[in-house]
């Protein structure tokens, strides 16, 4: 039997690219977006979110394999932090159980390599730790200040792949056997990035700022099929990753030591285990 997708943003960009991909490998697929998509619906709110699911539900009678949250906007404005982490996670949430009953249940959501990027440290926090109303009055207040501004996107990013990384291996996720991950492009030509890519300026603005040595600017296809590997059947251990494809940017960014960091804080672990070791043979 074929497997049953469900793709947010699905009506342009990496969304209706990885729909395309799946169709014509015989896939069932149930888009959901504002428009030109199965499901119409509007993830920026509470009240479209549930509505979205409820109606996702009924279009697969309950039967779903694999999630897929591409929806997502880039504007300096408090909405970004409502579409690219809210209507990521608790469209996730709400499908979860329709999920783990798959014998084969996967899940991923879109970040980005702006995760990298500076970002509000506040508004971070107030996502994965407070109200929606709360995280949107901090948005609010960067969004005034167009200095600021930018930090909103790059600080929904951040909020969501560290929310894959702690959801992933939760009872609710790995407990239930649902791999989730994120995928970080770099620059993808797509609608949402066009206008940054027409001048001369910008472009070498975008580049200086995402740096991609491998192949330059990719096309949506190179994010679709990673994001259709990581929801098929034979991602059986991927768990709670985000997996940069962005032709290298990561590690410009970042460098080539992404580990040193954690050193400390693993000794510590392990050097916690051997002493509860050694308690329960004395």
């Amino acid at each position: 039997m074929p497997r049953t997708y469900v793709i947010t943003g699905a009506g342009s960009g990496i969304g209706a690219v990885t729909t395309d991909l799946l169709r014509r490998a015989g896939a069932t697929v149930v888009g959901v977006d504002l428009r030109g998509a199965d499901v119409t619906a509007d993830l920026s709110t509470a009240a479209g979110r549930s509505t979205a699911v409820a109606d996702v539900l009924t279009a697969t009678d309950g039967r779903i394999d694999a999630v897929i949250a591409c929806a997502g906007i880039s504007l300096p404005i408090p909405t970004t932090v409502a579409v690219n982490y809210y209507g990521a996670t608790e469209f996730l949430e709400g499908l979860r159980p329709a999920l783990a009953a798959s014998d084969a249940p996967r899940a991923a959501v879109i970040s980005s390599v702006s995760s990298l990027q500076p970002n509000s440290a506040e508004l971070v926090e107030a996502l994965l730790s407070s109200s929606e109303a709360e995280a949107t009055a901090i948005a609010e207040e960067l969004a005034a200040d167009p200095r600021r501004g930018g930090l909103i996107y790059a600080s929904s990013k951040r909020a969501i792949s560290r929310w894959v990384r702690a959801r992933a291996v939760s009872p609710e996720w790995a407990g239930a056997g649902i791999p989730l991950n994120a995928v970080a492009p770099g620059v993808v030509t797509t609608p949402m990035t066009a206008g940054m890519l027409t001048a001369p300026e910008s472009v070498a603005f975008v580049d200086a700022a995402v740096p991609m040595p491998l192949n330059y600017h990719q096309p949506p296809e190179a994010i679709a099929h990673l994001l259709i590997w990581l929801t098929s059947p034979e991602n059986t251990h991927c768990a709670g990753q985000t997996m940069y494809c962005d032709g290298g940017s990561d590690v410009v960014l970042r460098g080539e030591d992404a580990w040193a960091w954690a050193d400390a804080r693993v000794g510590e672990r392990f050097g916690q285990m051997r002493a509860g070791q050694a308690a329960a043979q004395a």
